[in-house]
């Protein structure tokens, strides 16, 4: 028997019994399903985590994070400066290799108000104008703070999109594009001026989102209008869209110092935020930071930093971790699967011992028995594979009704591949076993099988 007619034999059999078959292929279906599935959202997930990490400042972005004194400096920790001005200063003296130097004064507890409306703002700080380039905002509208602002401590602010929304009205609710440049806002009962707003940010998920509403015919609204939401997702995005900036100089003198909680000469900052001149340069860079910082801290080592690299590290190691236990869920479908056609061959070697004994008798090899019911076993699989990357894109689907993400799954052809792969070696081991007692069957015994 040649390969092609071996082939076309093990097809046909497959095909004598659809229902039987299509049942076997179920365990590798499911398999290939969840498999693809499985890899499409954990790189949805890390599309997401990557997008988010550029959108809070991208990879020259370090962090310079306060820390608890090492333990052979115990005795200093009540001498600890914390980040304050000093800092800013003589890093931006002494470290030539930061391209930027972001100081911020972070204000807990602060209701934004107009009129009835409430929101509080998911990060309201005192900043200096670098801090546009150092988070990577855009200014949609408007000005940003000048040295006239930040020397005199004005009461003006720059507003993200979310804090617009539901202070003065989205979008989608006033039908146009809403610029409150000049507009008055109560922070915790101080009037404030609002001279900039930043653009809309928003992952590539709600651009989508956006761009399919758009295209569809406007629905008549029924009850009380329900605002959709653009820009209020969760992570990095609602973060900058909730932010709102006010100048160093007014954090300090209108809250802090005012409140008696901060009132020296140098006050702590909640955040020193560094951005580096090249990535290649990040180490040299953190040295010269950390030689200054140890002259200002008079050798206290009461700070660490924070580069985006930590974060990658942390990103990639939890995708490795979700893929690891994506991976082992589907391995076992797919092995259930395996067991599934073993189980069926064996039954089918049996319904057919009289017609392999025959074929023997007429001149067929075991090799030729052999390689059949191989073909038998791997087309079972190969087709249910094939029906498994089908259905993944179903599977998806549903996935995101149910649990929505940030970021849409990405089904990619990789992971296609590597379940078509690993189904087809299923098919062939779980034939293994039923196709060498095919082989071996002998001819006299097989006749003579009722």
């Amino acid at each position: 028997m040649t390969l092609l007619t071996i082939i076309a034999v093990g097809i046909k059999e497959v095909g004598s019994h659809k229902f039987r078959s299509l049942l076997t292929m179920l365990g590798i279906i499911l398999g290939v399903a969840s498999l693809v599935g499985m890899a499409a959202i954990i790189k949805g997930m890390e599309n997401g985590m990557k997008e988010a990490m550029i959108a809070m400042g991208g990879a020259d972005k370090v962090l310079l994070q306060q820390q608890e004194v090492p333990a052979y400096q115990e005795h200093l920790a009540d001498q600890a400066p914390g980040r304050t001005m000093v800092d800013v200063q003589a890093l931006r003296a002494g470290a030539p290799l930061l391209r930027l130097v972001s100081p911020e004064m972070r204000i807990d507890g602060v209701l934004a108000t107009r009129g009835e409306k409430i929101v509080m703002p998911e990060e309201l700080c005192g900043v200096w104008p670098a801090v546009i380039d150092m988070n990577l905002h855009t200014l949609a509208h408007g000005r940003f703070f000048t040295d006239l602002d930040e020397e005199n401590a004005h009461a003006v602010c720059v507003i993200g999109t979310g804090i617009r929304d539901d202070l003065f009205g989205s979008p989608d609710e006033a039908g146009h594009e809403i610029i409150p440049i000049g507009e008055t806002i109560n922070l915790n009962g101080q009037p404030f001026t609002i001279v900039g707003m930043f653009e809309r940010y928003e992952g590539e998920q709600e651009k989508k989102q956006r761009a399919l509403a758009k295209s569809r015919p406007a629905e008549k609204q029924v009850g009380p209008t329900r605002r959709r939401g653009w820009g209020r997702g969760n992570g990095a995005f609602r973060r900058k869209n909730y932010t709102m900036y006010i100048p160093l100089n007014t954090a300090w003198v209108r809250f802090r110092a005012a409140a008696g909680l901060d009132n020296v000469p140098d006050p702590r900052l909640s955040d020193i935020d560094l951005k580096v001149a090249g990535i290649e340069q990040v180490e040299t860079a953190l040295q010269q930071a950390r030689n200054v910082l140890m002259l200002t801290h008079r050798g206290i080592e009461d700070f660490a930093f924070q580069t985006q690299e930590n974060n990658l590290e942390n990103i990639n190691k939890q995708i490795r971790n979700a893929r690891i236990s994506g991976g082992i869920i589907a391995a076992i479908s797919l092995i259930v699967g395996g067991i599934g056609i073993m189980n069926i061959m064996l039954a089918s070697i049996n319904e057919r011992i009289r017609e392999i004994g025959i074929c023997k008798a007429v001149g067929a090899t075991g090799a030729a028995l052999f390689a059949q019911i191989l073909v038998e076993s791997m087309v079972i699989a190969l087709l249910g594979a094939a029906l498994g990357v089908g259905a993944s894109y179903g599977f998806v689907e549903v996935l995101q009704e149910v649990t929505p993400t940030a970021n849409s799954p990405v089904i990619t052809p990789l992971a296609m591949i590597v379940a078509v792969a690993f189904s087809a070696a299923v098919g062939v081991i779980a034939g293994l076993f039923p196709a060498l007692k095919a082989a071996r069957l002998n001819p006299i015994e097989a006749l003579r099988y009722e």
